[in-house]
């Protein structure tokens, strides 16, 4: 009777031993890469082409998305001069005089802090605003909430430029033109937090909240307590949208901050090109822009990733 000869197999991902030098950790790669490749059908395994395909036009795309902010960094570093193409994309001669200049300036350092405090205060206004409505939406029971709900909701579908006049008529008769508040309060109103909020909120079990009220919690302590800390990845995700966008708006500041002491940054670095100011200046304000915005995804990148990935289940 002749035995049956059986392939060795790669053992399981997760029952591959923790590597303890060099040598283990690539075996422990090499194992893995097996364990997975065995998981693939052959028919969906992508042949040598197709892998050099794809890395070609991942490398493309990626190149594309870098040059611009490579080019960006590289002219704000030059020498105030005419720019010449290709040459001026290598990476010397650098300097940082436009950055002297930039910060030198007299009404730069007040835009930035403007920036600061219309984006900052804009996040934790959405943030609280929306978490409290979509905890509201997605777990009491009022006559009309559905009603009003999707009335909210229905905001999305107004374009923005339409209610800009009456807004900015509300807020100069209010006497908010040239002022913090009135560049930020009508902006605090997003009907899209308030949604995701709501459609996250909607998944937790009502087990919690129940739970919660039979150990004596208050509403205020169920949202503070139980609420907020499970929000974490869908605020982080939102605080980084809101951040970015007002970060990046230009119209409103553009239409309330009518003096040069209450200008945005974007406003402050478009009012430069209209002054005939070097290009190496511009870019050195775009790129002074473009910084606290690269800090705050890096900061909530971990919970970025989750809340995308977590509102995209639960929506």
């Amino acid at each position: 009777m002749t035995g049956t000869t059986v392939a060795p197999q790669a053992p399981p991902v997760d029952q591959i031993p923790a590597p303890a030098t060099a040598a283990d950790r690539r075996a422990a790669r090499r194992l893995r890469r097996e364990s997975e490749r065995d998981t693939v059908p052959a028919g969906l395994k992508p042949s040598r082409a197709g892998r050099i395909a794809r890395a070609a036009l991942l490398t493309v795309a990626a190149v594309a998305t870098v040059f611009p902010f490579y080019a960006m960094v590289v002219l704000s570093l030059k020498p105030s001069a005419a720019v010449e193409f290709p040459g001026s994309l290598l990476p010397w001669p650098l300097t940082g005089e436009a950055y002297d200049t930039v910060m030198g300036a007299q009404n730069v350092p007040r835009w930035l802090f403007n920036t600061l405090v219309y984006s900052v205060v804009s996040v934790v206004g959405v943030l609280l605003l929306a978490s409290l409505a979509g905890y509201a939406f997605a777990k009491k029971r009022f006559p009309g909430r559905e009603t009003m709900f999707w009335s909210f909701l229905s905001m999305v579908m107004v374009p923005y430029h339409v209610t800009m006049i009456p807004t900015f008529a509300m807020i100069a008769k209010l006497g908010g033109v040239d002022t913090y508040w009135g560049l930020i309060v009508p902006t605090l109103a997003n009907a899209q937090a308030v949604f995701l909020m709501r459609q996250f909120i909607q998944g937790l079990p009502d087990e919690l909240f129940e739970a919660a009220r039979l150990d004596g919690c208050g509403e205020w302590q169920i949202f503070y307590r139980i609420v907020l800390p499970l929000l974490k990845p869908i605020l982080a995700t939102l605080g980084v949208f809101v951040f970015l966008w007002h970060w990046n708006d230009f119209l409103w500041p553009l239409i309330v901050g009518q003096s040069t002491d209450m200008r945005t940054l974007t406003v402050g670095i478009a009012s430069l090109q209209q002054q005939n100011v070097p290009l190496n200046v511009v870019l050195s304000g775009s790129v002074i822009a473009f910084v606290p915005i690269f800090a705050a995804y890096l900061v909530g990148q971990r919970y970025f990733t989750e809340g995308v990935t977590a509102s995209g289940i639960k929506g």
